[in-house]
């Protein structure tokens, strides 16, 4: 009778019973009671916790650590070959990356080294016609207009520091002398875009095709769409030689660190001429040379004292202050002329096997021998329309009648003009500051005005060089 009872004892107190009555409120409590019953159960939840928790923070620091990692690789400079600095600029999202054409040799470099008119432009040009060169023509122009009116010599360190970027393809250095509050530069915003085979032919422009020769017409070219200079950089990055052409380097030593650079290959091409016929030409076109030739002229030493040679008979006038500025000058130009020279006559380590000196009379005379001959230190091969295209660009019938154009003319009559038109006082003034110069190159100096004017009589020498 107790045992049924008893039973009946423990089947009233069951849990089941007591939750069915209750509802689902008496269950969790009781349920939180069993587990402040066992501390065992406690412990257990607050080691999970504290395991996740751990785990939570691990993860979060590894993130943040990651995330810090790719922000320094991104914003440090990085001193690597081309290929690595174009992987950070371009970002590694960019899928273009993966299919951008990889060149597995070292890019061939060059500096074209002259000064103002020398030939320049139209040695350029030569380069420009190649089909497999990226060329720039006289980019540290924007660094004399926008440091202006800094003298040339002081501003030498920053025109080499600009070669450096675009020698790998770092444009957006041209973005640091932009005007303030000015637009982005865009491909046509450079010095001489509108005559760039690159800047006008496909892709950037579908007026020309780059490996077809021939001029380029700056009026079509000007009416091509403006490109962002990532893009011209991508075009860059697409050829196996760039060749850079300057005045605006005044000594080949400047060059020294980007040719001492074991990521670069840099070569020189140093392209001279009479330094009477570059006066002679600084004279002619020296309403375009106003401020090159200001910059210059204040870079002479103030210490020294020049007496010009004066004609008694001749009577100032106002062309005379422009041209003495454009004479004066050729001081600066032929004393850092001659400063390359020397170098070049024993060079050091760095300029072994990398420099060749073209006298300008030299290509007008013989432009084919002398553009394989070019284009064999280059590492570029020539073909028959450009050879075609340097024998009628020295080979017209017309004299040079607008400075600074590219255009057919009687090369040779061109390169003797200033024998006519020079003073013997104008030439004896340029000899005096040239005369080292003249001497290495193979320059003969005149004696008399009779003797300058007698074109019968060649006044070239074999150089030295």
């Amino acid at each position: 009778m107790r045992g049924k009872q008893y039973h009946r004892q423990l089947k009233l107190t069951a849990p089941w019973e007591n939750d069915a009555g209750y509802g689902r409120k008496l269950r969790t409590h009781r349920n939180h009671t069993k587990i402040i019953a066992q501390p065992g159960i406690v412990m257990k939840v607050l080691r999970r916790k504290r395991i996740v928790l751990f785990i939570a923070y691990f993860l979060l620091l590894v993130l943040t650590m990651l995330n810090l990692a790719n922000y320094k690789w991104t914003k440090v400079p990085q001193q690597c070959n081309h290929q690595m600095r174009s992987a950070s600029y371009q970002g590694r999202s960019d899928i273009r990356f993966l299919y951008r054409p990889y060149l597995a040799k070292k890019r061939q470099l060059l500096y074209v080294l002259t000064t103002w008119r020398s030939g320049s432009s139209f040695f350029g040009e030569l380069f420009n016609q190649h089909p497999e060169v990226f060329f720039l023509y006289e980019p540290m122009w924007h660094i004399w207009q926008k440091l202006y009116p800094g003298d040339a010599v002081s501003l030498q360190g920053a025109a080499r520091d600009m070669l450096s970027s675009l020698y790998r393809c770092d444009l957006s250095v041209f973005q640091l002398y932009n005007s303030p509050g000015g637009k982005n530069f865009t491909s046509l915003g450079l010095f001489g875009a509108s005559l760039n085979k690159v800047v006008c032919s496909y892709p950037l422009c579908s007026a020309y095709r780059k490996e077809v020769v021939g001029m380029v017409d700056d009026k079509v070219c000007k009416k091509c769409p403006p490109q962002s200079l990532r893009l011209l950089e991508e075009e860059c990055l697409k050829y196996s030689t760039i060749v850079i052409k300057g005045v605006r380097i005044l000594d080949v030593n400047v060059l020294a660190p980007l040719m001492e650079d074991p990521s670069l290959d840099v070569k020189v091409v140093h392209l001279v001429r009479d330094p009477r016929a570059v006066a002679n030409s600084r004279i002619k076109s020296r309403h375009g040379l106003i401020r090159e030739n200001l910059q210059v002229v204040r870079s002479r030493d103030p210490k020294l004292r020049r007496i010009p040679f004066v004609d008694p008979n001749h009577k100032a006038n106002k062309k005379d202050g422009s041209d003495y500025h454009s004479i004066g000058a050729m001081e600066v130009i032929c004393d850092r002329t001659s400063r390359t020279l020397r170098t070049a006559l024993n060079p050091p380590s760095w300029l072994k096997g990398k420099y060749m000196a073209v006298r300008y009379e030299d290509l007008v005379e013989d432009p084919v021998k002398i553009l394989r001959n070019i284009y064999r230190f280059a590492n570029l091969t020539t073909n028959h329309d450009i050879e075609s295209f340097a024998l009628n660009m020295t080979g017209g019938s017309s004299s040079s009648s607008k400075p600074f154009i590219v255009s057919s003319r009687n090369a040779t009559q061109a390169a003797s003009a200033w024998r006519t038109v020079l003073s013997i006082q104008q030439i004896k003034q340029v000899e005096d500051y040239c005369h080292h110069s003249m001497v290495v190159l193979g320059y003969d100096r005149v004696r008399t005005a009779g003797e300058a004017k007698d074109l019968r009589k060649s006044l070239l020498t074999v150089s030295k060089l």
